[in-house]
This record gives structure tokens, C-alpha cells and sequence, in this order.
């Protein structure tokens, strides 16, 4: 058993990593236009405060934490040309603070306030 939360945690560290890692990416002019919008989008999801499914929904709440942002940096890091993942994933190894999204939290909370009003209409309340 502590084998596996050793790893866990050492997977866990990777994957803030990379996040990071993935979030300079983004703002790096060497990488091409299509990664660095995907990029852009996973590293906002990723430190937005707020999830596009809320962690108190039982099981679903943790798919995308558990899902989707491990898919979208690998994702990332796939379409990322190599001498760019290496010199990011070196600076995100020295420093990685957990950089704050605003825009992406406004983005989630409009959406989630659209579904709202849209169900509000449609069920006619």
C-alpha cells in the first residue's frame, strides 16, 4: 500500500509539472499557433479556480482532474516540438508557482450561468 501512495505522489508531482510546463509552453514564441491555443485553454482549465464539472457531483466531479487535464497535457506536450518541451519542462523543474486564471474563471462561471438560464427557460420556470 505505501508503494502505491508513493507513486501517486510522485505521479501527482509529474503531472504539476507539466502543467506548468505546459502553461510556458503556451507563452513560448517557438511553439506553433494550433498547440499554443490548445495550451492556452488546458493551462487555464487547469488553474482555474472553478471546474466545468464541480468536485461535490459524485464520481463525474473528479473526471476532469482525473481525465481530461491528463489528456490535455498530453496532448499538448505531443504537438509541442521537442526542444521546446525540454527547455519549459527545465524552467517548470526550477520554478513553478500555480499561476491564477481570471478569464478562465469568468469563462466557466458564464457557462455554467448560460446552462442555468437556458434549463430556467426551457423548463418554463
Amino acid at each position: 500500500m505505501k508503494t502505491l501512495r508513493t507513486h501517486l505522489k510522485r505521479w501527482a508531482r509529474l503531472i504539476r509539472q507539466d502543467m506548468y510546463t505546459v502553461w510556458l509552453v503556451a507563452r513560448d514564441s517557438r511553439t506553433p499557433l494550433h498547440t499554443k491555443i490548445l495550451a492556452f485553454v488546458v493551462g487555464a482549465y487547469a488553474f482555474s479556480p472553478i471546474d466545468l464539472i464541480p468536485d461535490f457531483i459524485p464520481v463525474i466531479g473528479y473526471l476532469d482532474d482525473l481525465l481530461i487535464v491528463p489528456a490535455g497535457i498530453w496532448l499538448v506536450l505531443k504537438m509541442t516540438p521537442k526542444l521546446v518541451i525540454q527547455d519549459n519542462r527545465e524552467r517548470a523543474r526550477l520554478y513553478h508557482p500555480t499561476p491564477i486564471s481570471p478569464v478562465a474563471a469568468g469563462v466557466i462561471i458564464s457557462l455554467w450561468l448560460s446552462a442555468i438560464a437556458v434549463s430556467i427557460y426551457l423548463w418554463g420556470y
